[in-house]
C-alpha cells in the first residue's frame, strides 16, 4: 500500500516570493540600510564569542529585553520568535480548537489564512471598503455573528499601507471577546500602537517584527507582547530552543543601540514621503489611478495595467516591485537612487 497525504497537506502551495537577481529589489518591504563597518565588526565580534556546542536560551532573554527596553514595555511580557510567521503559527494552533473560527480581513498579510488551512480552522474575511479603510462597527457585528474566537489583522496594514487609529483599534479590542493579535510589524512608521497598554486587556496579543525598521530581516526574528496569563500559554507552546543563538547573539547586539535604529527608521520615513511626493505628478496625469497615504516604508498604487508594467520594471529595468491582481503595486520605498531609478523607470513605461 502507499501513503497517500491528507486532502490539507496535498493542496499546500509553498510561499512563492520572486525569484531571480535584479539590480534594485523593491518587492519585499525590507530595508535598505545595511549596517556600517564598525557595526559589522562589532556583530562579527559577537558571534565569534558564542558557546556553538550550546543550546540557546530557551526564552531568547537578551534580545526579548533590549527590545522591551526599546519600546518601554516589561520584558516578561515579551516572547521571541523565528520570525512573526512562527508566533502566528503557535497561537493559532494554541489558542484555537479545531474548527473553531478565525476572522481577518482583505487585502491583509495572506499567511495569516494560510495558517487555517493548517490547523484546521475556519477563516471568515472582513472585505475592506473601496478606499482600504476598516468599519470597526462591521468588523464588531460580523465577528459576533460569526462567532469568531480569534481576529487577526495588521496595522498598519501590509500590502494597503492604510492604518486604523490607535482609539478605533482600543474599541475592536474592547468591543469583543474573541483573543484579538495585531500584527504592528510596520507601526515603526507610525505613532498608534497599543504597545504601552497591552497589559491592560485580556484579549491582546501584539506582533512585533525585527525585520522592517529594524533591518534585520536576514536574522529572522519575530516578538509577541500580551499580559502575563498570555504570555505565559505562548511561552509554553513554542518549541523549546526556536530561536538560535546566532539570532539571539546578533539581535540583541543590534537593538542595544535604540537611538541608531530609531534613526534609521526616520530615513525609511522620509524615503517613503520622497516616492510618495515624486509619484503623485503621475496621478495628477492620469498614468496612475490612486496612490494611497502611507504609513509604512511602502507605497500602494493603483493603475489600469499593473501586470504590464510589472512585468517591463523586472525584464527591462531590473527592477523588482510586487503586483497585486491586475490594477495594484506595492513599491517599497528605497534609497534615494533607487527611488530614482523606479521613478525614471516608471516615466518611461506609462
Amino acid at each position: 500500500m502507499s501513503y497517500v497525504l491528507t486532502e490539507k497537506a496535498a493542496t499546500l502551495q509553498p510561499y512563492d516570493p520572486v525569484e531571480g537577481t535584479y539590480a534594485i529589489r523593491l518587492d519585499a518591504n525590507e530595508s535598505w540600510i545595511t549596517p556600517d563597518a564598525a557595526t559589522r565588526e562589532k556583530l562579527g565580534a559577537a558571534v565569534a564569542a558564542m558557546d556553538f556546542n550550546r543550546y540557546p536560551d530557551p526564552l531568547a532573554s537578551a534580545p526579548c529585553a533590549a527590545f522591551a527596553a526599546m519600546y518601554g514595555v516589561r520584558p516578561a511580557l515579551v516572547t521571541a520568535g523565528n520570525g512573526s510567521d512562527e508566533l502566528i503559527s503557535v497561537i493559532l494552533s494554541t489558542f484555537l480548537a479545531k474548527g473553531e473560527t478565525m476572522l481577518t480581513m482583505a487585502p491583509d498579510f495572506s499567511m495569516y489564512k494560510f495558517y487555517t488551512h493548517i490547523t484546521e480552522n475556519r477563516c471568515v474575511v472582513y472585505q475592506k471598503n473601496d478606499d482600504l479603510q476598516i468599519d470597526v462597527d462591521e468588523v464588531l457585528a460580523l465577528a459576533s455573528r460569526e462567532k469568531a474566537r480569534l481576529l487577526i489583522f495588521s496595522n498598519p496594514c501590509n500590502p494597503t499601507s492604510v492604518g486604523l487609529d490607535r482609539e478605533s483599534v482600543r474599541r475592536l479590542v474592547s468591543g469583543t471577546d474573541a483573543l484579538v493579535v495585531l500584527d504592528e510589524a510596520y507601526m515603526d512608521f507610525w505613532d498608534q500602537s497599543l504597545l504601552a497598554e497591552v497589559a491592560d486587556y485580556d484579549n491582546l496579543i501584539i506582533l512585533r517584527t525585527a525585520s522592517k525598521a529594524l533591518g534585520l530581516a536576514a536574522v529572522r526574528l519575530g516578538f509577541a507582547v500580551a499580559n502575563p496569563r498570555l504570555t505565559a500559554v505562548l511561552r509554553a507552546a513554542k518549541s523549546p530552543y526556536n530561536v538560535n543563538l546566532a539570532t539571539q547573539t546578533l539581535a540583541a547586539a543590534a537593538l542595544a543601540d535604540p537611538d541608531y535604529q530609531r534613526r534609521c527608521a526616520q530615513t525609511l520615513i522620509a524615503s517613503r514621503e520622497q516616492l510618495s511626493a515624486a509619484l503623485q505628478p503621475l496621478v495628477t496625469a492620469g498614468k496612475l489611478t490612486r496612490l494611497y497615504d502611507s504609513c509604512t516604508n511602502f507605497v500602494l498604487v493603483d493603475l489600469p495595467d499593473a501586470r504590464r508594467v510589472f512585468e517591463r520594471l523586472k525584464q527591462d529595468y531590473s527592477i523588482v516591485v510586487r503586483c497585486f491582481g491586475e490594477t495594484r503595486l506595492r513599491i517599497t520605498a528605497g534609497s534615494p537612487e533607487q527611488n530614482a531609478a523606479l521613478l525614471s523607470a516608471l516615466n518611461e513605461i506609462l
